[in-house]
């Protein structure tokens, strides 16, 4: 379980996170959608412990992640940021590797060759493998780095907007991928999301920010009315029931 107690953070006079206290139990997809500005990659961002906070305490199983030692953290929980470019030219072998740092510590044993080689079969990525990140799609990119962060075999994943730059298509498949990982590897994600409606049809919560501030949280089927979407970000949306989920039409 993760547990975020009175959390916040500010930059000079300036709070963008305020007080935010939340648990998120083990297992399943849970979204956090909001306004830009909300404070939503900010809080991810504390939890994994890239970002300091001004105050509060996040925990993680128990462990509190200001003072756990980052070896011990880095296997439980994993995070994939929004900027996660990167100059050196490396294969995707080599990306999806790189998460297994935390218990190889760059001395690969014959266990993590072998989750290096998990991983790129769970994502197909195996006829990738030998090519540089340079030569493939957009997609593909991200599904390795989705790979690199499955390596490192934690049981808590954050996703900072996994679905930026990539078109439909690929997001429907990136949050198929997420839902395969909570469902059969029984993984708890964490993600940061701007799209209600792949927030609806793949999540099993969804906490809604603004300002700062919790200002909604529960099933997808509790957010997702004409009500709740006016008091998150302030626009006019009808809600419709496909396949048992409501998914929302902006109208202006």
């Amino acid at each position: 379980m993760i547990e975020i107690t009175n959390v916040s953070k500010s930059y000079g006079d300036t709070c963008v996170v305020d007080a935010v206290s939340l648990s998120i139990p083990a297992g399943g997809i849970t979204s956090i959608i909001g306004p830009n500005g909300a404070g939503k990659s900010t809080l991810l961002s504390m939890i994994s412990r890239l970002l300091p906070m001004s105050s509060g305490k996040v925990s993680v199983d128990g462990l509190d992640v200001t003072h756990t030692p980052s070896d011990v953290l880095a296997k439980r929980l994993a995070i994939l940021r929004q900027d996660n470019h990167l100059s050196a030219r490396l294969t995707v072998r080599d990306l999806v590797g790189f998460g297994r740092y935390p218990h190889s510590k760059g001395r690969p044993t014959l266990e993590d060759k072998a989750k290096i080689e998990e991983a790129l079969d769970y994502l197909s990525l195996q006829p990738l493998a030998g090519r540089f990140l340079d030569e493939v799609s957009g997609g593909q990119r991200q599904r390795a780095f989705v790979a690199m962060i499955l390596c490192q075999d934690t049981d808590y994943v954050l996703l900072d907007e996994p679905l930026n730059n990539l078109d439909m298509k690929h997001a429907a498949d990136m949050m198929k991928l997420m839902r395969r990982a909570c469902d059969e590897l029984g993984k708890t994600v964490v993600m940061v999301l701007h799209d209600i409606n792949f927030a609806s049809w793949y999540s099993d919560r969804i906490i809604a920010m603004c300002d700062g501030r919790i200002v909604r949280d529960g099933p997808p089927a509790e957010l997702m009315t004409p009500e709740a979407m006016q008091a998150i970000y302030g626009i006019d949306m009808s809600v419709q029931e496909v396949g048992g989920k409501r998914l929302g039409v902006y109208y202006g």
